[in-house]
Parts: C-alpha cells; structure tokens; sequence
C-alpha cells in the first residue's frame, strides 16, 4: 500500500485514506476504503490501476455507487473513482447506422464513462436526439450503464449503444463494437474480461426536442410516482425471473415493508429495498435473504439479486 501512495503521488494522482463509501453510494452503506482514488482524466485512470497492480494492490473501479453494495468493514485496496475524471461529451452529426431504418438521419455522441447518464440525456436533448429518454433518471455513471446493460421502460442501453473503448486487464486499449459485447439483460462481456471501460459511442436519431423533452418529463414523473426517490437504497434490489416480476412476487407474498434492522422492503416498491436510517451491509443482505427464502417457499419462484455486493 505505501508502495501504491508514492507511486500515486509521484503521478500527479489525487488520493484519499480511509474514505467512507457510504458517502459514495446511493445505498448510505459502507465501511471505509483503504485508498479512494481520485483520477482527473483517462491518462490518471489508466495510470492509477496500472500502478495498484504493480505494487499488489487490489482496485475496485466505481462510477457512481447507484448499483452496489459495500460491506461494512469497506474495501482493503483500492478504490478507484471513475466518476471523478473531467470529460465532455462529442457530437459526430450525419452517421449511418447499420440496421437501423435508413430513412432516419442519426448521428454519434461520444462520451466519457465517468459522466452521469443523466448529462448525456440531457446532451441529446439539447441536441434533438432521441433513443436515451428511457435512460433519464436512472442515476448512474455512462460506464456504469454500459457495464450492466442498464435498461428501463423497454429501452436498454445496447439499443443504441455503438461501440465501447477500454483497456483490456492486459493494459491494452480497444475499441469494441456493441455486437460484440454479450450485451443481454443486466449483462456485458465487461463482467468477465476484466476490462475497464473508458468511454462510449451512441447512435441516435435526430428527433423533435419538444417529444424527446415530453417523454423524458413523463418517464421522470412515473419514477416519482411509483420508486422510493426518498429514501437510500440501490435501485431494483433482483432480477426480473423469466415469466414473472420481482416487485410482485414479494408484494404477493406479503412482504410490503417487511424489515430487519435499518433495512426494509419499500412499502411504495415492492422491488426496491431501502435504508431507513442506519441500516447496515448485513441488515440489507439478511433481508434479502429472507426475502429470496419466503419467496421461494411460497411461489417456486428463486429470486437473484441484481445489486452487487463488494467484499471488504
């Protein structure tokens, strides 16, 4: 770890010690981080994880914390935090994408993977471009996105998802097309290769800023309605199982609000579990235990979590 510090700090690398990561996740959980590491552009991000396996030091690449579970004794290593970096967002006007209707003109964003998603709605917006309204509002990182396929409202983000660059676990960076991405619900290629993904390009057609504003408020406003935005939590705690959904199977179970510790089941979403106030890793995974068990007892149904757990 000192080895790591001075190598850091001889790059120019901003870092912090001991850094809480409930104070870097949406869910409020999380012990502290041994080294939390603070990249201001692609060169540092490269650098920063070259240089932790140099000295021995395991990495953890976090966007913004909206899909992850910390442990609560926090992460021996290093946290790398993609968030951090300074990027735009480039438009490439008059592009022709394969297989998609030839009638429509579309053209290329590129944007870094440390960018919110929301930004990049909101460029494509200003733009007129259509095809990411189904991603406004959810709260993660462009990276974060690409890496588990994020998705809501019938749209995920291999629908329009061009190509990804990343640095390969060997220190290689490539520029991969979506097709060969194993892009599938909740799911990339990224989960197994090791890859970092440094930023992406998107596909989409030029549209009407007024329809594109009008389903991106009309989307927003169903999440108010139907999602728990007040309360700390990781978004949809399981995966939907083939031929049902989550959110009902333990609504019909009769587990609106159940609880364990600071941990519950939302009583506005059932999918959702929340932190109402000092809940901890273990409160949040005994739940989910529970819930995955009564589940199971009373529907056949095996619920999977979709939230990912760090371990310390």
């Amino acid at each position: 770890m000192e080895q790591l510090k001075e190598a850091l700090s001889a790059a120019g690398i901003a870092y912090k010690e001991n850094e809480p990561l409930c104070a870097h996740c949406t869910f409020r959980i999380g012990g502290p981080a041994d080294l939390f590491v603070l990249p201001e552009n692609e060169e540092q991000l490269c650098a920063a994880i070259r240089l932790a396996k140099e000295a021995g030091v395991r990495s953890y690449l976090l966007g913004n914390g909206s899909n992850i579970l910390f442990e609560d004794a926090g992460y021996r290593g290093a946290v790398i935090n993609v968030s951090a970096m300074k990027s735009g967002i480039g438009v490439i006007e008059n592009i022709s994408f394969p297989g998609k209707d030839p009638a429509l003109t579309y053209d290329a964003v590129v944007v870094g993977a440390g960018q919110m998603l929301s930004s990049l709605c909101m460029a494509a917006l200003e733009n007129s471009l259509t095809g990411l309204e189904f991603a406004y509002g959810i709260p993660g990182t462009v990276g974060g996105a690409v890496y588990m396929n994020a998705g809501a409202y019938g749209g995920e983000m291999k629908d329009v998802l061009a190509s990804v660059r990343y640095l390969t676990g060997e220190g290689e960076i490539v520029e991969v097309p979506a097709e060969q991405l194993d892009l599938r619900y909740r799911h990339s290629i990224f989960e197994e290769n090791g890859g970092c993904i440094l930023s992406a390009k998107f596909y989409l057609a030029r549209g009407s800023a007024s329809d594109i504003r009008a389903k991106m408020d009309d989307l927003m406003a169903r999440r108010r309605d139907k999602q728990p935005l007040d309360k700390p939590s990781a978004g949809s705690t399981f995966k939907r199982p083939v031929g049902a959904f989550a959110a009902a199977l333990i609504d019909q179970c009769g587990l609106r609000g159940y609880r364990h510790g600071g941990a519950a089941v939302s009583e506005k979403h059932c999918g959702f579990v929340v932190n109402l106030g000092g809940a901890t890793c273990a409160d949040v995974l005994a739940l989910c235990d529970e819930v995955r068990a009564i589940v199971k007892e009373k529907t056949g149904y095996d619920l999977e979590k979709e939230i990912r757990v760090v371990a310390a």
